[in-house]
């Protein structure tokens, strides 16, 4: 900072002061503004839900838990019905476990396994045709 050396110097530098304490105070409020408008919970929440949107990564582990957990469930279902014996409880209980695992580990495998068996189920056969 230069030596001030005069009285008109003097009150020029005390309005470039003021003028910059009015524009950093203003630049304070919008930010504590801002900072207390992220700050409410539903804006953190819909920080958070929007998030979790974006990111594919975290999307696609969801979708494979979840698909892991359905196949576990069927699964289960499907090899106890509506038994009482306590023996096929508990291996439907480790086979729910172990589709479980094994779906969520492999969500892209067990996904092109459903694809060529729906294929194979679904596709219709093309009918070869002899040329004479």
């Amino acid at each position: 900072m230069e030596n001030i050396c005069c009285a008109a110097e003097l009150k020029l530098a005390i309005r470039e002061k003021q003028f910059e304490q009015e524009i950093q105070g203003k630049l304070l409020k919008e930010q504590f503004f801002g900072t207390f408008e992220s700050m409410k919970p539903i804006n953190m929440i819909k920080n958070t839900l929007s998030e979790i949107t974006s990111s594919p990564y975290l999307i696609d582990n969801m979708l494979g838990a979840i698909t892991g957990l359905v196949s576990g469930f069927i699964s289960k279902k499907i090899a106890v019905g509506t038994s009482h014996n306590l023996f096929r409880k508990i291996m439907g209980s480790f086979l729910q476990f172990g589709v479980t695992n094994l779906v969520a580990q492999h969500p892209e495998t067990v996904k092109t396994i459903g694809q060529f068996i729906i294929e194979k189920i679904f596709h219709k056969k093309e009918v070869k045709t002899l040329k004479m």
